[in-house]
């Protein structure tokens, strides 16, 4: 098997590993607003703690694995969040569940960014948007798994108790990481030294805000699935706790599949028609119809409606997801982990802003339907960006 082969398997791993560690909290939202007392609000604050560490911490980790080299990096953050999430399980109300959300996020932060530099050393141009797909569909089968890693655990031995076991996941592969991975040169370009990062280019270019306010928009949609969509699903919707395996694993598999298909379609788009139809015609294409999806979601009463039109929304929209992450390593070039950092950054302050205000629109009107319209208009938003970015025109050029 080439290394690189098995370097994308590590990545695949990664990917389930942080979406398990993620979800984890939302699968058992109901339960620990149980018995911590928390309102939906509250709730909503400890959604949005993680997202806003896990936003701002995006360039600074993007930067640090450029800069640093990512065998060290990686291992870090894993170790660090895993650790945090094994903390969750002992939290003992709002406050402390706040700042452990809160820390856990920065460790996650590093995922991401790190994960498309390491793409962007070991393939090809014409390899990087599929090996983006496999990433981000893994993430998604670890969304998919969670219900059934959870909720047996959950009843089994408690809430708590689910937090300590998939800490120790995340352990385990940052141990074997370090001792395998090492640390090349960007394979898609033939760079010379590695640079400075180019504040002054980047923050100049127009290109750079467009990238970042699309996935600011897009944002809405994919935290909304990330954090509330279990709690939205048993309490708005009316599915019982038995029924969560099934209503959170599909929509999460129909992300798994978009992705993939999208890693695929992008490439083989671009390689045929050019980048302005393999990344911007499908990404904004995606966009627009997961917003028609969402807004039937919440239009459409009735327990099956939801479940087919948010499944395809959340299959539909991760379509576009390599798109514009290879975008990233397009525009970026060498520097792609910086870009893809701060465009993540602009997303989770988008999804930051979504579980703030899904809480308080929940709680002010007691209509779990009401955010749903909210995210569909934000999708539109996100597509009618996408159409205006230009992935010929790189943000840095080549050194």
């Amino acid at each position: 098997m080439k290394r690189k082969t098995i370097i994308l398997t590590m990545l695949v791993l990664l990917g389930v590993v942080t979406f398990l560690d993620r979800i984890n909290i939302s699968v058992a939202g109901s339960s620990i607003m149980h018995d911590l007392n928390l309102s939906a609000a509250e709730w909503g604050w400890v959604q949005s703690a993680f997202i806003l560490s896990y936003g701002l911490m995006q360039i600074p980790m993007g930067a640090l694995g450029d800069r640093f080299g990512h065998r060290k990096i990686l291992s870090l953050i894993v170790l660090w969040w895993s650790l945090f999430t094994a903390f969750t399980g002992m939290a003992g109300g709002l406050a402390s569940l706040l700042v452990i959300r809160f820390m856990f996020g920065i460790g996650e932060a590093g995922s991401s960014p790190c994960s498309t530099g390491v793409i962007s050393r070991w393939f090809e141009k014409h390899e990087v948007g599929k090996a983006q797909g496999y990433v981000w569909a893994a993430s998604r089968m670890g969304g998919a798994l969670t219900p059934f890693v959870v909720i047996p655990v959950m009843a089994w031995l408690g809430w708590r108790e689910a937090f300590y076991l998939l800490g120790g996941l995340g352990i385990i592969w940052a141990v074997v990481w370090y001792f395998y991975y090492r640390d090349r040169k960007p394979q898609t370009l033939q760079t010379v030294e590695q640079k400075a990062i180019p504040w002054r280019t980047i923050l100049h270019h127009k290109q750079f805000w467009i990238i970042c306010a699309m996935y600011f928009f897009y944002a809405f949609g994919s935290w909304f699935f990330f954090s509330w969509f279990p709690t939205f699903m048993e309490l708005g919707r009316g599915f019982a706790k038995s029924e969560l395996t099934y209503a959170v694993a599909v929509p999460f598999i129909m992300s798994m599949i978009g992705n993939i298909s999208g890693g695929y379609l992008t490439d083989r788009l671009s390689k045929k028609y050019g980048l302005k139809i393999g990344r911007k015609a499908l990404g904004s294409a995606s966009l627009a119809i997961s917003a028609v999806c969402m807004f039937l979601a919440a239009f459409i009463p009735g327990k099956m409606a939801v479940f087919v039109f948010l499944s395809l929304c959340f299959g539909i929209f991760d379509l576009m997801l390599p798109s514009a992450w290879a975008l990233c390593i397009d525009l970026g070039k060498q520097h792609a982990g910086t870009i893809s950092g701060a465009m993540n950054t602009a997303g989770n302050l988008g999804g930051f802003f979504c579980g703030i205000l899904f809480g308080f629109l929940v709680q002010s009107s007691g209509n779990y339907n009401l955010p749903l319209y909210m995210i569909a208009g934000m999708l539109i938003i996100s597509a009618c960006l996408f159409t205006l970015i230009n992935p010929t025109k790189p943000i840095v050029e080549e050194q």
